[in-house]
C-alpha cells in the first residue's frame, strides 16, 4: 500500500501545504491564510482541519500518512519546542504535542525552523540536488539561513544555528539592525541592505549613474544596471559580494559544506550575484574550501513543503 507524507510551511500571511508520495513525488499543494489573531492560537487548528479535508477528499485514511513535517518562522529545538515566532504571535510551546492533540491519528510530527527545512528541500529536489551538505542563504527583506550536514538539519541547542544574517561583519556600524545588534550581514547583503548601502555609496561617488534619477531604487534595479554596465551599480554589487563572500568564508571554516544555495528574491538576479559572491568568497576562504560551489535555489516558495516532507521520510526510513 502506498504511503504519503505531508509538508507544511507556516508563513506570516499564508500556510503552504503539500501532499507527497513516499517516492518524493508532489501530488498536490495548496495554501490557507495564516490567522495571526489572538497570538496565532488558531493557526495549527486551521492546519489540522485543512489536512483532514484534503485527505477526506482523496479518500486517504490516516494509516497511509507517514507523518507531517512543519517549518515555522522561528527557532525550534530537537524536541520540537518553538522558541517564539514573532510574526505569528507565538510564545514557547511544543509544536509536536500541540499537533498530536489536534491530529491524534497521525502521531508522527516533526518540525524545524523554516529556513532549515527549506534547505533540506533544496538539497532533496532543488538547487542542491545530488549533494549531502548545504548552507541555504535566503536574500530577501532580511537574510535567513539554513544548515544541513550529511542530510541532517543542524538546528543548534535552541534552534539558533544558521542565523547567518545576524553574523557581525562591520564593527564600525552605528545604525542598529532589526535584531538590536550592530553591523549584521543583513544590514548590507539583504535586498533592503544593498539598497541602504547603495544610497550611501551613491552619495560618496562622483561617477554618473542611472540610479541618481531614481527616487526609490531597488535591489533589482541595482542588479539590472550592474549587468548593463552602470559603474556605480557595479561598485555597489561588488561591495555586496564582499560582505556576503566574507561571511560565507567564515561559515566554511566551521561547516565546510558541499554547496551554498542562494534563495530569496535577490537570487532571481541569477549569475551576476553568484559571480559577485563567488569572487569574494574565493578571496577569503580557507584553501581547502575555495572551490565550494555557489548555486541558485530552484524550488522557490515550495522549498518549505518539500523540506517538511523530506523530514518525515527521513524519520521513517524511506529515504
Amino acid at each position: 500500500m502506498k504511503q504519503y507524507a505531508l509538508g507544511v510551511d507556516i508563513g506570516g500571511t499564508a500556510v503552504k501545504l503539500g501532499l507527497f508520495e513516499d517516492s518524493g513525488a508532489l501530488m498536490e499543494k495548496w495554501a490557507i491564510p495564516t490567522d495571526t489573531t489572538n497570538c496565532g492560537e488558531n493557526i495549527l487548528s486551521d492546519v489540522a482541519q485543512s489536512i483532514w479535508e484534503h485527505l477526506e477528499n482523496r479518500a486517504l485514511p490516516a494509516s497511509q500518512i507517514l507523518g507531517i513535517g512543519i517549518g515555522v518562522p522561528g527557532p525550534v529545538d530537537a524536541q520540537y519546542t518553538v522558541y517564539r515566532c514573532v510574526n505569528l504571535g507565538w510564545g514557547v510551546f511544543n509544536i509536536k504535542e500541540r499537533m498530536n492533540s489536534l491530529l491524534p491519528d497521525i502521531p508522527n510530527v516533526t518540525a524545524g525552523n523554516d529556513a532549515n527545512i527549506a534547505t533540506l528541500g533544496e538539497l532533496w529536489q532543488g538547487g542542491g540536488k545530488g549533494y549531502q551538505s548545504a548552507v541555504l542563504i535566503t536574500l530577501g527583506t532580511g537574510i535567513g539561513g539554513g544548515v544541513v550536514l550529511n542530510s541532517e538539519v543542524i538546528a543548534g541547542v535552541k534552534g539558533g544555528a544558521g542565523e547567518i544574517g545576524h553574523m557581525t561583519v562591520n564593527l564600525q556600524e552605528t545604525v542598529p539592525c532589526s535584531c538590536g545588534k550592530y553591523g549584521c550581514l543583513e544590514q548590507y547583503a539583504s535586498a533592503n541592505g544593498i539598497v541602504r548601502m547603495g544610497r550611501i555609496m551613491l552619495e560618496h561617488s562622483m561617477k554618473p549613474s542611472a540610479l541618481r534619477g531614481m527616487e526609490m531604487f531597488t535591489a533589482k534595479n541595482i542588479c539590472d544596471l550592474a549587468r548593463s554596465g552602470d559603474e556605480v551599480a557595479q561598485d555597489i554589487l561588488d561591495s555586496w559580494g564582499a560582505y556576503l563572500g566574507r561571511a560565507m568564508s567564515y561559515v566554511s571554516c566551521t561547516i565546510d559544506p558541499d554547496v551554498y544555495i542562494l534563495g530569496g528574491g535577490m537570487s532571481r538576479a541569477g549569475t551576476i550575484i553568484i559571480e559577485a559572491a563567488q569572487r569574494h568568497y574565493r578571496k577569503y576562504a580557507f584553501h581547502v574550501s575555495k572551490e565550494t560551489k555557489i548555486v541558485s535555489a530552484q524550488l522557490g516558495n515550495d522549498a518549505g513543503i518539500y523540506g517538511g516532507a523530506r523530514m518525515v521520510l527521513n524519520t521513517t526510513g524511506y529515504v
